[in-house]
């Protein structure tokens, strides 16, 4: 199917911001913009077929340029966070803006890849976005980023990443879409039942900086194996939630091998939507919304605390301090940096 094309508003610049949406004969849309490489939208059906957008956002692209939960975003150089905002490589140190707590989350509030206007380009029923960066942020070499959305018959939203730099670098992409399978609008997700292929997560310090151990989630709440609803333990007397406000952990993926893999499934009680999530990359980020401000989203929505949770695959964060992590040193002569990740829709 043809890749439709509109305006979806303007940079502070005048730039005009294009929103692409893709689709399939199932009823599935998904919508992306080049602000970000952003996912905006995404329409599913239900067991009944009634279809509904499933993910966060915000219906003019002006509004991606506050968003400070990083709705539906690609994040870039790197995603997650770095302890005391500095890394050495090669015997070089690097600064890092300094912008949660005294580390960096996300690279840069203002000029990482979720704010930046990207290239794109389409082919069949999938959009190409493309960026060059040329050492910013403090991070080294003159990088280009390739991110590519592409959607099936089989209801499966694909997502192919490829970077390169001249230097070695960190490079750790990922994307911040927040999932609510009832719906967008349909409040919380504490109600939604969870499974995932992973028995070993990173606990952290205060300020969500791994401690290096890499520990069992056997008898803990982290555990995740067997499918239970997210709320069930989100706010049970466990040092690891009362940290980060509830989930909010880097797990790793079992069995990981570079491959792609299922390694999570998620189902929305009221809908009956269930949603598998494959990967490529050693590990994931399950978010579950702990610090969404109150805010007011799409089609008038009120977005507050765990109306959305995220899978964010990525490398461990911290990962250049911590030599036993996967390294997500690339560019260079450490070669490219390539992933992919895969969101299926079953009903």
């Amino acid at each position: 199917m043809a890749v439709e094309k509109s305006l979806f508003g303007k940079s502070p610049e005048g730039q005009e911001i294009s929103l692409y949406t893709l689709s399939n004969s199932k009823g599935m849309k998904a919508s992306l913009t080049d602000l970000g490489a952003t996912l905006v939208r995404l329409f599913v059906p239900d067991v009944e077929g009634k279809v509904e957008d499933v993910v966060l956002g915000f219906d003019r692209a002006e509004k991606y340029y506050q968003n400070p939960s990083f709705f539906g975003a690609v994040i870039g150089p790197n995603a997650n966070r770095i302890g005391g905002a500095t890394f050495t490589l090669d015997g070089v140190n690097y600064q890092l803006d300094v912008n949660d707590n005294e580390n960096n989350l996300h690279s840069h509030a203002e000029l990482g890849y979720h704010k930046r206007l990207w290239e794109t380009k389409i082919v069949d029923n999938s959009v190409t976005f493309l960026l060059e960066d040329d050492a910013t942020m403090g991070f080294p070499g003159y990088k280009k980023i390739q991110v590519t959305y592409s959607l099936n018959e089989e209801n499966e939203l694909k997502l192919e990443y490829h970077a390169s730099s001249d230097q070695r670098t960190i490079l750790n992409l990922t994307n911040h879409t927040y999932f609510n399978l009832d719906g967008a609008k349909s409040g919380l997700i504490t109600g939604h039942e969870l499974w995932m292929e992973a028995s070993r997560y990173t606990p952290t310090v205060a300020g969500s900086i791994p401690t290096g151990e890499i520990a069992s989630v056997t008898g803990t709440p982290m555990d995740f194996t067997v499918v239970k609803r997210v709320g069930q333990e989100i706010d049970a007397d466990f040092e690891q939630l009362k940290l980060a406000g509830g989930y909010d952990h880097n797990w790793f993926i079992d069995g990981w091998d570079g491959e792609l893999r299922h390694f999570a499934t998620v189902k929305g009680p009221k809908s009956g939507r269930v949603m598998k999530a494959y990967t490529t990359l050693p590990c994931v980020q399950f978010y579950a919304g702990n610090f969404i401000a109150t805010q007011v989203g799409k089609e008038n929505a009120t977005y507050e605390k765990r109306s959305g949770l995220c899978l964010e695959t990525q490398y461990a964060p911290d990962a250049i301090h911590h030599e036993h992590f996967p390294s997500c040193v690339f560019g260079g002569t450490s070669g490219d940096y390539t992933s992919v990740t895969v969101y299926r829709f079953e009903s």
